[in-house]
């Protein structure tokens, strides 16, 4: 089978897409034939070695989380999922982008009709992020919450699930990218000097603060009068400790109960994940390169 590898920390250079042998599932593991897997910021900084101190990788690293396919087969003990199975799910073995993955049955979870692959494919990281960012800034009907970097994959369902928890949504976004937000009633703010002043001209008070970019933005939402315990960060590690702000993502917001309920907002039409771009596995390298490039409208995915 195919996947992509890389052999050596660097740039996109060092990514290839290679034949690697064809995993056996263990115990209450599936196999599954990967239809579609997003992209991610984290991998492409953990192929850097930026985040070598906490995520090491060990070479020859394969890559990506996010994933949704059919179960190819089925490892001893596993109930609840069969072979021919259509599934979401996410892998922490960096292997989802790749024509088959392993992946633990606890972490899977059915795919609705109607959600496309793409959709569903990039769903996990994006998703449980933007699930525990919105839970951690506690919102309640009628707060006003403003999300930075309120189009990317975060912050494109982190709008939308805070109008689902009936809160005013302030999304500060490129200019590109304003239509969006006005068509899911976001109200849009272009990002740039004096941003705290065009925040405050939308808004009396802002109750609570999504930063998912990073730089300065935690220290807006300070000087804008919110209070640290309602500020989360998924980008800016260093202002959790300076400040006492939150910094729940992914990781408190992963599992497969999440990933179901996000799937079902989706396929009901009540949530919306933009897939700005389709790459074929082959062009992995010309995948990460339009990342890197920024204001990329929700998610960039690999087919194989």
């Amino acid at each position: 089978m195919r996947a992509v590898r890389f052999a050596e920390y660097g740039d996109v250079d060092v990514l290839n897409v290679v034949e690697v042998p064809q995993p056996e599932p263990d115990a209450g593991q599936v196999l599954v034939q990967v239809k579609a897997a997003g992209i991610n910021p984290g991998e492409a900084k953990i192929r850097e070695g930026l985040l070598h101190s906490v995520w090491p990788a060990t070479f020859p690293s394969g890559q990506g989380s996010d994933l949704a396919g059919i179960v190819a087969q089925t490892g001893p003990g596993v109930v609840g999922v069969n072979v021919g199975d259509e599934v979401i799910g996410y892998t922490d073995d960096r292997a989802s982008q790749a024509e088959y993955v392993i992946v633990d049955v606890r972490n899977l979870t059915h795919h609705p009709a109607g959600v496309p692959w793409e959709v569903a494919g990039a769903l996990y990281v994006a998703g449980c992020t933007a699930y525990a960012a919105v839970r951690a800034v506690e919102l309640a009907a009628g707060d006003t919450v403003v999300v930075a970097g309120a189009t990317g994959g975060v912050g494109c369902l982190a709008v939308q699930l805070a109008k689902l928890a009936d809160a005013t949504v302030i999304g500060v976004a490129s200019p590109a990218n304003r239509q969006w937000l006005v068509d899911h009633e976001v109200i849009p703010v272009t990002y740039g000097q004096d941003i705290t002043n065009r925040i405050m001209r939308e808004a009396a008070r802002i109750d609570a603060f999504i930063d998912t970019f990073g730089g300065d933005y935690v220290k807006v939402a300070l000087d804008l009068g919110v209070q640290p315990d309602r500020i989360d960060t998924i980008a800016n590690f260093a202002a959790v400790e300076q400040y006492g702000v939150k910094a729940d993502g992914s990781a408190a917001g992963a599992s497969a109960t999440v990933l179901e309920e996000l799937a079902a907002l989706i396929a009901a039409g009540r949530l919306e994940l933009p897939v700005a771009e389709v790459f074929p596995l082959a062009q992995v390298r010309a995948a990460y390169r339009r990342l890197a490039q920024g204001h990329v409208l929700g998610k960039i995915v690999l087919v194989p």
